[in-house]
């Protein structure tokens, strides 16, 4: 069976968590659970390097702001780390070629990256806190959840991630002016009480 269905999801949800998705396959390729998973991820280093980030993303990824900050190093990040799991898989599978998949894992991850980091800038200018750590609840089961059932029916879980993409561009885009006026509100607080919003310096009196 192909690589492809496979390639696309966990490119799907490193965007969302890279190190969640390394974790996962690691253990379950360790344990025997699947033979899908490269001997790579399954080396013990790999795995505790992955459980402390996973570790550390679950705690910043439920505080506002310093969420949105994460997001902006991991811009790089997540889809480095997606494009370099999909070509691990494909090389482990053998039906895809190794530059062809770390391309779609990529690209792929690099969308739902997007669409993640845009929401929860959204998310960010509501007053309370809890909807950070429900969204954030929603993405780490969700990513659990699909990378589990892509290992055994890739097909159904890359239709599922595909889905979720759509929505979540089409949610992003709908939430645009919203992201605008969270940029726009942090611009006013950086530049200080007095200041002209739009240039960013004290405004005459």
């Amino acid at each position: 069976m192909s690589v492809f269905p496979l390639v696309f999801t966990s490119g799907w949800a490193s965007g969302i968590n890279s190190y969640a998705v390394v974790l996962l396959l690691g253990v379950l390729g360790a344990t025997g659970v699947t033979d899908e998973v490269p001997a790579s991820l399954q080396r013990p280093e790999v795995i505790a390097v992955a459980a402390v980030l996973f570790l550390c993303e679950a705690v910043i990824d439920k505080i506002p702001y310093l969420d949105t900050a994460w997001d902006s190093v991991h811009t790089v990040v997540r889809p480095v780390a997606g494009a370099v799991v999909a070509a691990l898989l494909a090389g482990h599978n053998g039906s895809l070629p190794e530059a062809a998949a770390g391309a779609v894992g990529g690209s792929t991850a690099l969308a739902s990256h997007l669409v993640k980091a845009g929401t929860r800038m959204a998310v960010n200018t509501s007053p309370e806190p809890f909807s950070n750590i429900v969204v954030s609840l929603a993405e780490d089961l969700g990513v659990s959840g699909i990378i589990v059932f892509a290992l055994f029916h890739p097909v159904p879980a890359a239709i599922i991630a595909a889905v979720l993409l759509a929505l979540g561009l089409t949610v992003v885009g709908f939430l645009f002016s919203r992201i605008r006026r969270f940029l726009r509100r942090r611009r006013e607080r950086r530049a200080g009480p007095g200041a002209d919003p739009g240039r960013g310096t004290p405004a005459p009196t």
